[in-house]
């Protein structure tokens, strides 16, 4: 304990700022203000700290540059803000991660927020950093073990690949999410909770993930009621706290939950510095800024680990037309879909598997798993397409031998399909052939 302490007090040190270009304010509005003094030196996305009145001081984030003067958005109301406050230019958001981060719970900026000391790693890391060099990516690397059957077999996960979690409001996303962190293999887990309800923050972490699950655990929290500027930084500072796990050669298990409240933070954002908004209310650099993140997840290069990433969208009434779903499904490697019907009627995950698709295979499966995936895919479907027929008492056992067979064995897979797995993907391919009888009709053969 007393060499942590030491190290974080040398590290602290180092990563003072003790000089700092000094402006004034000149001009407030309702959400911005205006300031004078550093415009030659200032960069879009630079951090300030403003002194409001009674010493408090504020941070603040540079979100236009003229000749003379700069506009700041900050992290609090403009309320109480004076003509001739002093603003400080402090520069590139950054942050300093530190092994003593992992079963913590800090804010965006690298503060913790569970009432223990802070750790400051001896490293600055920019918090919108390029992602690894494309020629230099090494390919998706083997499959991964979850802990749900479901994913195990019909929707694998394989490490480096980046999927979708598409859902609508208290269909049990957080509660898979969780699961995941639990359950999936990885050295290191990297929560980002945006712009979550603040009592939900603590609900999460001590029931949600729990013990077990905090202990390889990094989470990174914004509530909804804090600045858009908080809420947008809390995915870049997880993933900046992934990117450095990455780089110590581990593997790192992503989760954003959610990347809706991402865009809704960044738009709020560029609307106030004048950008239009085109996409059903959304700005144009909304794509970009969504992008750039899931770039930064996926295979590192030769010597580094991988990010494998699961990033949550909320989609209201399963709409995957809507800007951020479409966005985010034609750059990951794969989506899942939640369906409140499902939910409704008690199976979690309510993951319906007929829209839902992993972009690993067939490649993270062996010709035998893939043809039991296929089989599985094809009952499913069969019953999907006949299950109004069926549920009205309309449709006669005899008229069709394939929808014969999906009727006989859909409640089965629907139970898989909620199972956990205690032991492996062998044992999760082996439940799921014995759902589809399989084993039964090649003895018959």
């Amino acid at each position: 304990m007393q060499m942590a302490t030491l190290e974080n007090f040398r590290s602290e040190i180092a990563n003072m700022q003790t000089v700092f270009n000094v402006g004034r304010v000149v001009e407030i509005s309702q959400d911005t203000l205006v300031v004078k003094g550093f415009s030659n030196i200032a960069c879009l996305g630079d951090r300030v700290r403003i002194l409001a009145r009674r010493g408090v001081i504020i941070g603040g984030e540079v979100l236009h540059v003229s000749q003379e003067l700069v506009t700041i958005l900050p992290e609090q109301s403009t309320e109480g803000m004076r003509i001739g406050n002093r603003v400080e230019l402090i520069g590139e958001g950054q942050i300093t991660p530190h092994q003593g981060w992992i079963g913590r719970v800090i804010d965006p900026s690298g503060r913790p927020l569970d009432g223990l000391p802070p750790m400051l790693g001896g490293e600055m890391r920019a918090l919108q950093g390029p992602p690894p060099n494309a020629t230099e990516r090494r390919p998706l690397g083997v499959r991964l073990e979850t802990g749900l059957s479901v994913f195990n077999t019909m929707l694998p996960i394989v490490r480096g690949q980046r999927i979708g979690l598409f859902a609508g409001s208290g269909v049990g996303k957080s509660t898979l999410l969780a699961d995941l962190a639990q359950g999936v293999q990885a050295d290191v887990v990297v929560i980002a909770l945006i712009g979550e309800r603040g009592r939900e923050v603590r609900e999460f972490v001590d029931h949600v993930l729990g013990p077990e699950g905090m202990k390889r655990a990094v989470v990174v929290a914004a509530t909804s009621d804090q600045s858009p500027l908080l809420r947008r930084r809390c995915a870049w500072t997880a993933m900046a706290v992934a990117e450095y796990f990455r780089d110590q050669g581990q593997h790192v298990l992503f989760l954003a939950d959610s990347i809706t409240r991402f865009a809704e933070a960044h738009r709020e954002i560029a609307l106030a510095g004048g950008e239009e908004s085109s996409l059903r209310g959304y700005p144009p650099s909304t794509s970009h800024m969504i992008m750039s993140l899931c770039e930064r997840a996926g295979p590192g290069t030769e010597y580094a680990g991988d990010i494998t990433a699961v990033f949550s969208v909320l989609v209201a009434g399963a709409d995957m037309d809507e800007p951020i779903a479409d966005i985010l499904r034609g750059v990951l490697d794969g989506h899942v879909v939640l369906e409140r019907e499902i939910a409704e009627r008690g199976r979690f995950p309510a993951i319906n598997l007929l829209r839902s698709v992993s972009r690993s295979l067939p490649k993270a499966a062996s010709d035998d798993e893939n043809r039991i995936i296929t089989h599985a895919r094809q009952m499913l479907g069969a019953y999907d397409r006949a299950e109004l027929m069926i549920q009205a008492g309309l449709y006669a056992t005899g008229s069709d031998p394939t929808i014969d067979a999906a009727i006989e064995v859909w409640p089965k897979l629907d139970r898989f399909l909620a199972q956990k797995e205690p032991e492996n993907t062998t044992s999760s391919f082996n439940a799921l052939a014995a759902c589809l009888d399989l084993n039964n009709t090649q003895n018959n053969e």
